[in-house]
């Protein structure tokens, strides 16, 4: 059985996490090493690689995820992606500017080409990625399998694009909006309904400020 690349991120996390300390991550450690916010998909990641025989857990003990070296395809999968990761390129970060285009008539390229950097949207912002799944945001242009460049608070005015947890389980993105004592979460989709929520129960955790996509 192969691993998703999430997956395969959580059992190195956990590899290294007992090399170096001699013991394993407990689920919220896990969660904030791989910026996942909820603890359920830390479990679910778990359960998983435990079904593929790369993790093993003893219920009667805390701390109690121990690391099974991987056997046969998955051994084969693992070298393989480590083999890969290593040759990659770093990753870009400054692309250069070199025109403008309109969708009319065509645009003279520039005499003195500029460069374009990811900071030139960030600035001096805490931002992290999130690859979008699902359609709730498509009227906004936000569609499956884009990325949305997301910058940490823990606060919203009405209207903004957010990235909220709910009841300490589900992560959404939606439009945040404050009603009384209760958070609507609008998605961007006439086909779908809000989530109202208790607004104790809802946690900002970061608003869009951009949206990368590939194609």
């Amino acid at each position: 059985m192969a691993l998703t690349k999430r997956q395969r991120q959580v059992y190195d996390f956990i590899a290294e996490f007992v090399q170096g300390k001699g013991y394993s991550p407990s689920f919220e450690e896990i969660g904030d090493g791989l910026g996942l916010s909820s603890l359920a998909t830390v479990h679910k990641h778990i359960t998983n690689l435990e079904k593929k025989g790369l993790l093993r857990r003893d219920y009667n003990r805390s701390r109690s995820i121990d690391v099974l070296p991987p056997k046969g395809r998955l051994k084969q999968a693992l070298a393989a992606a480590a083999s890969v990761a290593a040759a990659s390129p770093r990753p870009v970060s400054v692309l250069p500017l070199v025109g403008r285009i309109a969708a009319g008539k065509p645009v003279e390229t520039l005499e003195n080409p500029e460069s374009i950097s990811l900071s030139d949207i960030t600035g001096t912002k805490d931002v992290y990625v999130l690859e979008v799944r699902g359609d709730s945001m498509q009227d906004e242009h936000i569609l499956d399998g884009d990325y949305v460049l997301v910058e940490k608070t823990k606060t919203a005015r009405d209207g903004e694009i957010i990235v909220a947890l709910v009841e300490n389980t589900d992560t959404t993105l939606k439009r945040f909006y404050r009603e009384g004592d209760r958070i609507r979460l609008q998605p961007s989709n006439a086909a779908m309904k809000p989530i109202f929520a208790p607004a104790a129960s809802v946690q900002v955790q970061g608003r869009v400020i951009g949206v990368l996509r590939k194609y």
